[in-house]
């Protein structure tokens, strides 16, 4: 993994709306770069750590979490410039750290090697340590690495929302959203390893591991929290909310499909590698239930015998993909992904908004369900 903290190239002098990604992305390199300074200078050792960490957050993402607070934003009627408006940008980007928490925690929950095509950070510093010749067990040494910086980029997650520069009662306002985000979110983790342990196979189990553990923090919330610093009466929060409840499911069902057939060139991870790690997700839920109902127990067997088979061979997994669509278990989350669409853009078209955002929110909520990584 590159260690540089150097943030991107793009220009950031333009208005917001125009190019957010690259705003929010100058946001993260500029506090990640003074707090490795700070780090550095206090231990070397560790400050080399935080680099690595630093280019995790930096190294990729589509910043959905910030874009969709932005917009809540300013479509409450909040300002598009000026120092408020990036008071409030370096707060949206704090969700971003909160992102890396929860993806350096799950890639080590889950074994996973890699992500966004490069090792994960508990395999990185497993691999530190054993190129090295440090004495102990390598995996262990990782596996204390991720926890740790993982705890670092929540904590910095909160240093830069406080550090933000947002007026006192706006900070306090949004502080709500912010506070019940993290909580769900590591909720939502616990009911995602719980349903692996006890082989839940129901759909209610993996739609409630899909609106905790992704829809809360990735949509509903940043929404709350933009709506909340915009100072939005209670029907466009609710309204804000409801979208966003159901573009966060929607969105993770369409993260299962990626996950089973996207391509790894792509989408930067194995295919199948949820099935090796035993995910109860919606779709092998489907699998499995059209599998008994209509008694092939052959399928079924080899459905649920995927979950969990770590050494699960290439082959099996083309089995179960052929099993998924044969079942009509794909054709079934597809629909719901539709539906979810729908009622989330109804309750969207509810909302009176500034413009252009409830038109990009649509947008948003469009690409967010089709995407192809």
């Amino acid at each position: 993994m590159d260690n540089s903290t150097e943030g991107p190239t793009d220009s950031t002098e333009g208005p917001i709306d125009v190019a957010l990604a690259a705003h929010v992305e100058r946001a993260l390199a500029e506090y990640l770069a003074e707090r490795h300074a700070g780090m550095a200078e206090m231990a070397p050792s560790f400050g080399s750590a935080v680099a690595s960490l630093s280019a995790f957050v930096l190294g990729g993402g589509k910043r959905i979490r910030p874009t969709f607070a932005w917009w809540a934003w300013r479509g409450a009627g909040g300002p598009g410039d000026g120092e408020q408006a990036r008071a409030v940008l370096r707060a949206v980007s704090a969700l971003e750290l909160i992102q890396a928490c929860a993806l350096v925690h799950d890639d080590l929950m889950d074994a996973s090697a890699v992500r966004r095509g490069k090792p994960t950070v508990h395999v990185e510093f497993a691999a530190r340590h054993r190129d090295r010749g440090w004495r102990g067990d390598p995996e262990r040494f990782g596996a204390a690495a991720a926890v740790l910086l993982g705890d670092l980029a929540l904590a910095w997650a909160d240093d830069m929302y406080v550090a933000a520069g947002l007026a006192a009662d706006r900070r306090a306002a949004a502080l709500v959203p912010w506070q019940a985000m993290r909580a769900e979110m590591l909720a939502g983790q616990y009911l995602d390893v719980l349903t692996q342990a006890k082989g839940d196979e129901s759909a209610e189990a993996a739609l409630s591991v899909a609106r905790m553990k992704t829809a809360a923090y990735t949509v509903e919330r940043p929404l709350h929290m933009g709506a909340a610093l915009a100072g939005a009466p209670e029907p466009v929060v609710t309204g804000l909310r409801a979208f966003g409840a159901d573009i966060g499911v929607a969105f993770q069902l369409r993260d299962d499909l990626l996950g089973m057939f996207g391509d790894t060139d792509v989408t930067g991870k194995p295919a199948g590698d949820d099935l090796r790690e035993g995910k109860r997700t919606l779709l092998m839920s489907e699998g499995v239930r059209r599998a008994d109902a209509a008694g092939r127990e052959v399928d079924a067997r080899v459905l649920r015998s995927a979950l969990g088979d770590e050494n699960l061979a290439s082959a099996t997994v083309a089995r179960v993909r052929e099993l998924l669509v044969d079942l009509g278990a794909v054709a079934a989350v597809e629909r719901r992904i539709d539906g979810l669409t729908e009622s989330a853009l109804a309750a969207l078209g509810s909302v009176e908004l500034a413009e252009p955002a409830g038109e990009v929110l649509a947008g948003l909520a469009v690409s967010a369900t089709r995407r192809s990584s």
